[in-house]
């Protein structure tokens, strides 16, 4: 499996993977058609959103964005085809944005995740520290978690900064 940087032209496919993954835990056609703009990767944002596809034998399995800029950013989506859920490609792509995120002078990523996928933010490292309001359902609530993917010096330097 590649990990690589996702491209324009491949939005459509991305939102389509994001919203089988989505239905994948079960919601109903109401839910899914309420928060489906969530889901949209728009082809203008793609490098900006730093998004990163699983690919293998030239199919899209998942993808991830890392959002923001540092030293704190967010895990906007992860997402894995179906097809390919417990095959560790969402491991592979979580550890790909926090390794980014290291490499790019983040020290902290939060992720409004969908409750269903708490237990995996939470077994790759992640803490609760809240809950968060939904964009799309009015009163539902989300978990808000944050890793922390490098430690920040005393005094607040940047620990990626050159003396």
């Amino acid at each position: 499996m590649l990990i690589r940087a996702a491209r324009a032209d491949e939005a459509e496919i991305l939102s389509e993977l994001a919203i089988r993954s989505k239905a994948y835990w079960g919601y109903d056609e109401t839910f899914m058609a309420t928060c489906r703009h969530e889901l949209v990767v728009p082809a203008s944002e793609v490098e900006n959103l730093r998004t990163a596809v699983a690919e293998h034998d030239g199919h899209i399995l998942g993808f991830a964005t890392l959002e923001g800029e540092p030293p704190e950013g967010a895990l906007g989506m992860l997402f894995v085809d179906p097809r390919a859920i417990g095959e560790g490609i969402g491991r592979r792509l979580f550890e790909h944005v926090t390794s980014t995120a290291r490499g790019l002078g983040f020290a902290r990523l939060t992720i409004d995740a969908d409750p269903n996928a708490e237990p995996f933010y939470l077994a790759m490292g992640a803490t609760r520290i809240a809950s968060t309001p939904s964009d799309s359902i009015p009163g539902r609530m989300l978990p808000l978690l944050v890793i922390t993917v490098a430690e920040r010096r005393a005094g607040g330097e940047d620990p990626h900064s050159r003396d």
